[in-house]
C-alpha cells in the first residue's frame, strides 16, 4: 500500500499576497509619485525665473548698454536774495476804543460800520441842549460879577479921591482895595466855568481822534451813555500804515544786527498763509531787546505801507526778511541736488552726452533755485529728472523740463524742491 505525502507550497519566489495589492498602498505610492513630480516642476521654474532676472538686472550695466532719457536744465548766472523766515501777526500801529466823555443822551451816529474815517471826522452826536444850558448859566455868572467888579472899582477911585481930602479912612480905602481884588478873582473862576461849560458843549459831538477802519457799531441811538462806560461807543483801528510782529530764532540775528548797523533798511515781505500770494512789501522798523528764554526766538516789527489794504489787525502771515544779495551766483535747480553719506552731488551732462557724478557745496537754497558755491560752472546742463538709472559715464538722452525739473522763480518763497532731492540713491562705483 503506497502512502502518498501531502506537498507543502514553498514561499519562497512566491507572487505578493493579497495584503501587497491593498487599493489604498497604490493611492500611497501615486500621490508620492506626483508630489516628487511637482517638485522638481517647481524646482525647474524657480531656476529658469532666477536666471532671466539675473540677466535683466546685469543688462543696464553691460558697456554699450541702452541710452537714459534725463531732463536737463543748464546752470545760470544771477543774484540770489538770501532771506530769513517768520511767523507773524499784523498788528495795528494804533488802535483806540471810542468813549464818551460827558454823559448824555446818543441822538445819532454819523459813521457806517465798517467804513474808512479820516481824522476829525463825526462819529456820534450826543444831546448838546443840556451843555448850552449850562454855557448860558456861566455866562450870565461871569457878567453878574463883572458888573460888580466896574462898580468896585468905580468906589475904589472915588474913595482914592476922597482920601487926599482926609474924608475916609485910610482902612476904608484898603478895604475897598480888597473887594476889587476879590472881585477880580471872581472873574477868573467865571471865566474858567464858562470855558469848563462849552468844553462840554464840543466833547457832545464826537469825531474820530485816528484815521482808520471803524469797527462794529456798540452802542444804537437812543440809549444813555456815560464817560465812565468800559465799552465805549465803537473801536477804531488804523490801517495805514500798519506793523507785522513776527520771529525770528536768535542764530540768525547777526545779519539783521548787521544790516541795521550799517543804517540799511531792510525789506520785509507779508504772505500769505499758503506762501502762493505776497500781500505788502515794507521795511525792518526795530528788534526786539531780548531773547524769548522759553522759545530762543526774538520779535522783530515791520512797517507797511498798506496801499492796498491787503492786511488785517490780528491777521497772520509769513513774513519774509531780505538780508543779503549773492551776486553772480551759479544757480541751479534745487530738484538737481541728490544726497549721499558722502556728501552733495549732482549730475552733470557732458558735451559727449555721458554724465558725470560731482560733488557740490551749497552756497545758499531759496525755493526752487540753489546757488552752488563748487562743482557746477555756469551753462554745465544738471540733471533734474531721470537720475535712478544713471551711473558715471551713462550715455544720457536730454528732454526740454516739463515743468517739474525746470529751474524756478528765484526768491519764490514755499517752493517745493524736486521730488528726488535729497532722496537719490547712492551709485554704485
Amino acid at each position: 500500500m503506497t502512502v502518498e505525502t501531502p506537498v507543502v507550497p514553498s514561499t519562497v519566489g512566491a507572487a505578493p499576497t493579497g495584503d501587497d495589492d491593498d487599493p489604498s498602498e497604490r493611492r500611497r505610492r501615486r500621490r508620492r509619485r506626483i508630489v516628487i513630480a511637482a517638485a522638481v516642476v517647481l524646482v525647474v521654474v524657480a531656476i529658469v525665473v532666477l536666471r532671466s532676472r539675473g540677466g535683466a538686472k546685469a543688462g543696464p550695466q553691460r558697456p554699450g548698454g541702452r541710452v537714459v532719457s534725463v531732463v536737463a536744465v543748464p546752470a545760470r548766472v544771477a543774484d540770489m536774495p538770501v532771506y530769513l523766515d517768520g511767523l507773524g501777526t499784523v498788528t495795528a500801529i494804533n488802535t483806540v476804543t471810542v468813549r464818551s466823555r460827558v454823559d448824555g443822551q446818543l441822538v445819532a451816529v454819523g459813521y457806517r460800520e465798517g467804513q474808512l474815517v479820516r481824522q476829525g471826522d463825526l462819529l456820534a452826536q450826543i444831546d448838546p441842549r443840556p451843555f448850552q444850558v449850562q454855557v448860558q448859566q456861566q455866562e450870565g455868572q461871569l457878567a453878574k460879577d463883572e458888573a460888580a467888579l466896574k462898580n468896585a472899582r468905580l468906589d475904589l477911585a472915588r474913595y482914592q479921591a476922597l482920601l487926599k481930602e482926609d474924608a475916609v479912612s485910610r482902612q476904608q480905602l484898603d478895604t475897598q482895595v480888597a473887594t476889587v481884588n476879590q472881585l477880580e478873582g471872581t472873574i477868573k473862576t467865571d471865566e474858567a466855568q464858562v470855558a469848563n461849560a462849552r468844553l462840554n458843549l464840543a466833547y457832545s459831538r464826537i469825531t474820530s481822534p485816528i484815521p482808520g477802519r471803524v469797527g462794529l457799531r456798540l452802542v444804537d441811538p437812543g440809549n444813555m451813555v456815560h464817560a465812565s462806560d468800559p465799552n465805549g461807543l465803537l473801536v477804531i483801528t488804523q490801517l495805514q500804515p500798519i506793523a507785522v510782529v513776527f520771529t525770528l530764532p536768535a542764530d540768525q540775528l547777526p545779519p539783521v544786527m548787521a544790516g541795521m548797523a550799517k543804517g540799511d533798511k531792510l525789506r520785509v515781505e507779508a504772505w500769505d498763509r499758503e506762501r502762493k500770494k505776497m500781500l505788502d512789501t515794507g521795511s525792518l522798523e526795530a528788534v526786539d531787546n531780548q531773547v524769548d528764554d522759553t522759545t530762543g526766538t526774538v520779535r522783530l516789527k515791520g512797517l507797511f505801507t498798506n496801499e492796498g489794504y491787503g492786511l488785517f489787525s490780528n491777521q497772520f502771515v509769513n513774513a519774509r526778511l531780505l538780508v543779503d544779495t549773492l551776486h553772480g551766483a551759479v544757480i541751479i535747480p534745487t530738484a538737481a541736488l541728490q544726497r549721499s553719506p558722502q556728501g552733495t552731488y549732482a549730475w552733470v551732462v557732458k558735451p559727449d552726452s555721458t554724465v558725470d557724478m560731482r560733488t557740490v557745496t551749497v552756497a545758499h537754497t531759496e525755493g526752487e533755485d540753489t546757488a552752488i558755491g563748487s562743482g557746477v560752472a555756469a551753462g554745465e546742463p544738471v540733471v533734474t529728472d531721470g537720475v535712478d538709472n544713471l551711473q558715471p559715464g551713462a550715455k544720457v538722452t536730454t528732454a526740454p523740463p516739463g515743468g517739474a525739473g525746470g529751474a524756478g522763480r528765484a526768491g519764490a518763497p514755499g517752493g517745493r524742491p524736486g521730488g528726488r532731492a535729497g532722496g537719490g540713491r547712492k551709485p554704485s562705483s
